[in-house]
């Protein structure tokens, strides 16, 4: 079955038809870096971690580019504020967003370009614009360049609009622009910005509106037309619809499908930096397994919204233990490494049928309910075949218990390996204690690591260690 997704832009499920058979490239907006990232912003690397690994089981090669946006008026402003080069902002929140990829087992973007190492393609799409018709200098002598709405007719096709029922674009005063709806390409120097913050053009020093670099980007690395386009759903609007037109307008086609994944709600409202009602991943990490959180991000289907609260956490958390246990126990009843293999045709059709983790969540518990069974003294090939499909239908998710990431996984944020290769080595005291009966010294290692939060569960297969929750 071929993999069907819900196209924003046509909306209606559409068969992926990639641009070069075999290859998916996929653009999605990362993160204007004024702050670490919350687990609203999470939601979307964890659904593109998911559609990337789904493809690559499939058999695709796939290219994934993922945008830092490191200048813009917010970050210039919390530099100001923080008495700090607004370079050293960027690179503190880029450095968290690396840090929340890794925590939650996303692997990094193909390519991940900044903002401001792309100013020479951007300069070369607003001369191909102005060239064109579709921009402007600012009258004004400021220094801006505006895209011009009126010139694409049509504008407001991706958010389903019309250009007379849009509100004005709030990036720049509308003194210099022919219509309240013209977005900024360019934005010229202010009195009072850091030099650093701009660049020599021929209409003046000045920085990089916020829609121009992700049409750059996408060509530069995917080319000018490309497969999936994708990204959180409050982009969509003014974003995306800016993205697009430019693009167009410069003549290229640009992407084929446009894919947008629902937002993350606290007390009712979206998650945002702007209203202060954040939950840093770097925090909750400290209260709930990473691999738990991750469950709970990727459990709902990506179209629909996660109403946060504290009680849904902790039933992901507990869900997910329940899966982790039943690894656990089989895995020591196969008697030896047991590798993922193959998901079954259940969990591939609903995966193909646009992600939709919840019914294939559905058919993991079904075979996880069977594999129950064979616990209990069923045929250990049996077992083994099941554990095997398990683990695959988990590696889809990047929820794996097993797998390399995850293996030992220590107190979320904490050195995953070295508190495994700790744990291994007191286990070992004790077992040779136990093994010469010193059973002082064996239950002395046992309460250090109780204490520790490391719990220990004698087996007929060897002790087993687990972090408390």
């Amino acid at each position: 079955m071929t993999l069907r997704l819900y196209d924003t832009a046509t909306r209606q499920l559409r068969d992926l038809d990639p641009v070069v058979p075999g290859h998916v490239g996929i653009y999605h907006c990362g993160l204007t870096v004024q702050g670490p990232p919350h687990i609203g912003h999470i939601r979307k690397e964890v659904v593109f971690d998911v559609l990337r690994r789904w493809l690559e089981r499939g058999g695709h090669e796939v290219t994934i580019v993922a945008n830092v946006t490191d200048i813009d008026d917010k970050i210039l402003a919390k530099g100001e504020e923080q008495g700090r080069p607004w370079f050293a902002v960027a690179y503190e929140n880029e450095r968290a967003l690396h840090a929340a990829y890794e925590v939650l087992g996303c692997r990094p973007p193909t390519y991940e370009p900044r903002a401001t190492g792309i100013v020479p393609e951007m300069l070369e799409m607003i001369e191909t614009l102005l060239e064109r018709g579709h921009a402007y200098v600012a009258a004004d002598g400021s220094g801006d360049v505006y895209f011009d709405v009126r010139s694409w007719p049509a504008y407001g096709e991706l958010s389903n609009q019309r250009v007379d029922d849009m509100q004005a674009a709030p990036d720049a005063p509308p003194e210099g622009k022919r219509d309240p709806r013209d977005f900024a390409l360019w934005k010229g120097r202010k009195d009072g910005e850091p030099e650093s913050a701009s660049w020599p053009t021929p209409w003046g020093r000045g920085r990089p509106g916020w829609h121009l670099e992700c049409s750059a980007m996408a060509a530069k690395y995917l080319g000018h037309e490309f497969d999936i386009h994708g990204g959180g759903l409050d982009l969509r609007f003014p974003h995306h619809e800016n993205e697009l037109a430019q693009s167009r307008a410069a003549g290229q086609p640009f992407a084929r499908l446009w894919m947008h994944n629902a937002m993350l709600n606290l007390s009712g409202s979206k998650m945002s930096k702007s209203v202060g009602n954040t939950l840093m991943v770097s925090e909750v990490v400290k209260r709930v397994p990473a691999i738990a959180l991750r469950y709970y991000l990727v459990a709902a289907h990506y179209r629909s919204i996660i109403e946060y609260s504290e009680e849904s956490l902790a039933e992901a958390v507990t869900a997910f233990e329940r899966i982790d246990g039943f690894v656990a126990r089989a895995a020591e009843l196969s008697g030896g490494v047991v590798e993922p293999t193959e998901v079954t045709d259940a969990f591939a059709t609903a995966m193909d049928d646009d992600l939709a983790v919840p019914a294939a969540l559905a058919e993991l518990q079904a075979v996880i309910a069977t594999g129950n069974k064979l616990l209990a003294g069923g045929d250990s090939a049996e077992l083994r075949a099941t554990l095997g499909s398990v683990r695959a239908m988990l590696d889809v998710l990047g929820v794996d218990p097993l797998s390399e990431h995850w293996r030992g996984a220590a107190p979320a944020g904490g050195d995953r390996a070295a508190l495994g290769s700790l744990v291994l080595a007191l286990l070992e005291q004790r077992q040779q204690a136990r093994a010469t009966k010193d059973f002082a010294t064996a239950d002395l290692v046992r309460d250090q690591l109780a204490a520790a939060g490391v719990e220990v569960e004698d087996t007929p297969h060897g002790p087993r260690w687990s972090v408390k929750s």
